[in-house]
């Protein structure tokens, strides 16, 4: 099915939003790789079988749509619907009802009291406080939100182009092409003010109208999923959920720049937005809308994907186009940036996979209606995926400017089992801590750069009160050292020196020198790193030392950890009154530690634990606890 100009392209998107008017009920089950792992394919199978003779339903809710419908029910796979807590999810529409939790005996009697009658089966609602919610967007976590490069996922069959087009996919591009030119499109993003989701906030129009103003007149246009921090799948969402919007928003830089070719950077570790991309783009090429001629205008642009080894440092733009063209992902010495010699040593576009995605909804709807939603220094919503010790995980979309709090409290529901909020590490490991005072802090661009902070690519994980910092940074900057190419001093031997000073006091042997040694060597690294890697790689630490550097004390100064985290700093004892003398914790030391006479209290010999905690989970009588 070839789409030949743009009425083709009207009557195509009447004709698919028709066929989904006119089903009945249409069944969507969550089919993100957490849902998936969670059971979701046997899910969507099993409702397949269940449906495939179904001639008729009676929803009693919704649409008045006529009994005998030609299209009575539809099973589909979504992308994630971002209440990862909650699943496998299926959304069945029109009642709006998310059932969670969802397992594969659950099927039939969704089947049969659901789809056939329309009546809500209670236990696979969600419930909060004591509160039921049948439909999705009563839930807090979703209620709470501004879905707009998340509003598909979820909501449309992620593997047909067709379901895209009729919510009004490629109508921007489409507008674009035969109402504006080159220029008209990149002053539009220049206007709405378009600020980089994959971690500066560099303004994306700026970016766009220095590749246009170049000589060369081969250029490229560069989609960043590579999304390497830790805890991450924003762009992975949007991959497999929507992969139509960031083609979409690739075509539109790419006619605006002036680019006939693109590539789409994945980590190989995401084989199923690999998978769902192939399939959009062999969709797009097959309807007319990508490849040469596009739309019967003088338009072409052919799109490929390439696949990342998963290295972290490949997120820079001048090691991932390294990486493209066969070489180590390694950065370079700049200028000349990528916008003047990228991909092939020729001007290049590179953004990542959210910001392309918001570029169809602001050429559809204007700079202005994108600059009314958050601040006026960092305009429109940005994606996170919220994870760590927080009620409810995953994948959430708000307004830039929206609070900590709001986030942690309103969406998240909270600390997991009512302990006390800590911190939130916020940008991966490029990124650094904020605490309770920051709770009402603007989360944008500028306001998180005065905190030490950085928004990233998305990644908030929040933690609570038995969470040791110190292991915090080590975790982080043991990644990036891991994850560090080598190619500069600053990063390649001064992670590693961090690292080791970081170990050496989560094993007890740190000194007070060590912290002052810490703090000399992020200041080393940050200044003369060679690329935006090695210069953020010390920030979780200079985060952590600044607000949390009484806890480092402890560790170095009293040899304790507060939070009971750190291995080598834990003292097991043994409380005479709750010990009966039964032997068993002895009887389970490996080391023999333990020593006593039965029916009296046993005594650990500090000086051989090994603090494995055997013992604390042999005693039967909880006698045996770490030593606050």
């Amino acid at each position: 099915m070839r789409i030949h100009n743009r009425e083709e392209l009207s009557k195509i998107r009447e004709m698919a939003a028709g066929k989904v008017s006119s089903t009945k009920c249409r069944i969507l089950i969550c089919a993100g790789t957490g849902c998936l792992a969670g059971g979701s394919g046997e899910i969507y199978e099993k409702m397949c079988e269940l449906t495939k003779d179904c001639k008729d339903v009676d929803v009693e809710f919704g649409p008045e749509i006529a009994h005998g419908s030609e299209h009575p029910v539809a099973v589909k796979r979504s992308g994630c619907h971002g209440f990862c807590e909650m699943g496998p999810l299926m959304r069945i529409e029109p009642l709006g009802i998310l059932y969670t939790k969802v397992k594969l005996e659950d099927c039939e009697e969704i089947f049969e009291r659901t789809i056939k009658h329309g009546n809500i089966i209670h236990h696979l609602l969600y419930k909060q406080d004591g509160v039921e919610y049948p439909k999705q967007e009563e839930i807090p976590f979703y209620k709470k939100q501004t879905r707009l490069v998340l509003k598909n996922c979820g909501h449309i069959d992620a593997e047909h182009i067709e379901e895209y087009i009729a919510v009004g996919g490629y109508q921007a591009f489409a507008k674009v092409l035969f109402e504006q030119t080159p220029d008209d499109v990149i002053e539009t993003i220049l206007e709405s003010n378009l600020r980089g989701r994959g971690g500066g906030g560099f303004q994306t129009g700026y970016k766009w109208k220095q590749v246009a103003r170049q000589q060369e007149k081969t250029r490229y246009i560069v989609c960043n999923g590579d999304e390497g921090d830790p805890g991450a799948f924003m762009d992975r969402s949007i991959m497999e959920g929507d992969p139509h919007k960031m083609i979409e928003g690739m075509l539109i830089a790419a006619y605006a720049v002036g680019a006939q070719e693109g590539y789409i950077y994945v980590r190989a570790e995401y084989p199923l937005a690999i998978s769902r991309l192939r399939l959009a783009i062999s969709q797009a090429e097959e309807s007319g809308l990508l490849g040469e001629n596009i739309l019967g205008t003088d338009f072409s642009f052919h799109l490929h994907i390439n696949r990342g080894a998963g290295a972290f440092v490949c997120g820079e733009g001048s090691a991932l186009t390294a990486s493209i063209e066969g070489k180590r992902g390694m950065p370079r010495v700049k200028p000349p940036r990528t916008v003047e010699q990228g991909l092939f040593a020729k001007p290049t576009v590179l953004n990542n996979v959210e910001t392309f995605a918001n570029v169809p909804m602001i050429i559809d709807k204007g700079a202005a209606w994108y600059r009314s939603i958050g601040p006026e220094k960092s305009p429109g919503t940005k994606a996170f995926a919220l994870t760590g010790s927080v009620k409810n995980t995953g994948l959430i979309e708000v307004p830039m400017g929206t609070s900590l709090r709001e986030v942690i409290y309103d969406i998240g529901g909270g600390i997991k089992g009512d302990a006390h909020f800590k911190a939130v590490q916020i940008g991966g490991p490029s990124g650094g801590c904020l605490i309770t005072p920051h709770l009402d802090v603007s989360l944008d661009f500028d306001s998180l750069k005065k905190m030490g902070a950085m928004i990233g690519s998305g990644g908030l994980v929040v933690m609570d009160d038995k969470t040791c910092m110190v292991e915090v940074a080590r975790f982080f900057m043991n990644f990036t050292q891991n994850e560090s190419c080598g190619k500069c001093v600053p990063c390649r031997e001064g992670t590693k020196r961090m690292l080791e000073i970081l170990e050496k006091i989560v094993a007890g042997k740190g000194t007070l020198e060590d912290l002052n040694l810490l703090d000399e060597l992020a200041s080393m690294i940050t200044d003369t790193a060679l690329c935006g890697l090695g210069k953020s790689a010390a920030l979780p630490v200079m985060s952590t030392l600044r607000l949390f550097r009484k806890e480092y004390e402890e560790h170095v100064v009293d040899k304790k950890c507060a939070a009971k985290n750190c291995t080598a700093l834990r003292r097991f004892v043994i409380s005479p009154e709750r010990c009966k003398g039964c032997s068993k914790c002895a009887r389970n030391c490996p080391v023999g530690a333990i020593s006593g006479q039965i029916k009296k209290p046993y005594v650990i010999d500090d000086s051989i634990c090994i603090k494995c905690g055997a013992c604390e989970s042999a005693c039967a009588f909880h006698a045996i606890h770490i030593e606050a």
